[in-house]
């Protein structure tokens, strides 16, 4: 049985994308011996210590296109595991699904191996773990080829998948954001915008209407309508998400969606979520202040998860503590702003100002 099953490859074209800077320790890209899939692992920093980041496993139109999202989300890494004060560098794994493509369980697990023997290759560099298509039950797979991966189920050992600490950090960033903006930090009847509601954004949603927040939510998937219903939040399309007045938009699904254009239509006082690289581009982060909209930075917001990971898989892991260290993205979140506004700078740019200064080294996303 094929691993994949799908049209034929179309030619690459080498200018057809613009890449981010490249100022990485180190790209392995590959094609899975037995997958027949292109496998991306980018290391961009060492200097903290070995590089944790999540394998993602996508569709894209071509495998520069997978390499581009990697090289930008090891960066990304580089500035949350430094910004969340731990003691690891920033990497990052793509698994590219053509476009069209439809993987078998069989495929899967072929990826995963090879996933496994890619990152064993790096002789320790680079540690992975569960992201955007992939799951603890896939990281026990990957595990099979090599002992650099974190996040396996709890009946093989694991500490099992980060979501619900991701999800607590998001939260405790929204009522740093909360408090920024009103001088409280309760939601109750603030009207919020969650846009993708995938492992992290249902729970933060679920969250927010427990606290008596009034939601309008979207994804991409139809049958997470359901959620809406069960909460009794507002159901829009994705585009229409970030035209919609509120208080907050929470981005809780793929990068970019913060361009140009759509930072001209937002009706929000801020924006603060889970998603990774929300900025289409840097200039974003002065488009929003300029307009008056407070932007958390989603590396400092996202970390709940890095920090599970990083501290639940050691052997003296002190849960109680890891929950401590995730409510204080709160307090970072507090910090960001407090020092852009001082500095008359960006929040981008305090945050990044916060992870040099563990780096000592000039950083460039």
């Amino acid at each position: 049985m094929p691993a994949f099953a799908s049209a034929a490859h179309q030619p690459h074209d080498a200018q057809r994308i613009e890449l981010p800077d490249f100022d990485h320790e180190r790209v392995l890209v590959v094609t899975g011996a037995r997958s027949g899939l292109v496998i991306i692992v980018a290391v961009h920093s060492t200097v903290l210590g070995q590089a944790l980041g999540g394998a993602r496993l996508w569709a894209y139109d071509d495998w520069q296109d997978g390499l581009a999202d990697a090289l930008r989300l090891s960066a990304a890494m580089t500035l949350k595991n430094a910004a969340a004060g731990l003691s690891r560098g920033g990497g990052k794994a793509v698994i590219v699904i053509p476009r069209g493509t439809t993987l078998t369980e069989e495929g899967r697990s072929a990826a995963m191996l090879d996933l496994g023997d890619a990152v064993e290759s790096l002789g320790g560099s680079y540690m992975t773990a569960e992201d955007v298509g992939t799951s603890a039950e896939l990281m026990a797979v990957v595990a099979l080829r090599t002992a650099h991966v974190c996040g396996l189920p709890p009946e093989q050992g694991g500490v099992g998948e980060p979501a619900d600490a991701t999800a607590e950090g998001v939260l405790a960033a929204i009522r740093s954001t909360l408090q920024r903006l009103d001088g409280t930090d309760d939601a109750e009847g603030r009207h919020i915008v969650i846009s993708g509601l995938g492992n992290v954004g249902s729970r933060v949603a679920r969250a927010l209407s427990a606290a008596g927040a009034r939601l309008t939510v979207a994804d991409v998937n139809g049958a997470r309508r359901a959620l809406a219903d069960q909460l009794g939040a507002a159901w829009v399309a994705p585009d229409e998400a970030l035209t919609t007045q509120a208080d907050l938009l929470v981005p809780c699904g793929l990068g970019g969606v913060l361009t140009s254009a759509t930072i001209a239509g937002l009706r929000v006082k801020a924006v603060v979520g889970a998603a990774n690289n929300q900025l289409a581009d840097r200039t974003g982060a002065r488009l929003l202040a300029g307009r008056g909209i407070l932007w958390a930075p989603d590396f400092v917001v996202n970390a709940g998860g890095v920090i599970y990971l990083d501290a639940a898989s050691r052997p003296d892991a002190d849960l109680d503590g890891i929950a401590r260290r995730v409510d204080g993205i709160a307090d970072t979140v507090t910090r960001v702003f407090a020092d852009a506004e001082a500095s008359g700078i960006t929040t981008l740019e305090a945050a990044e100002r916060l992870a040099a200064e563990r780096l000592h080294r000039p950083l460039t996303v």
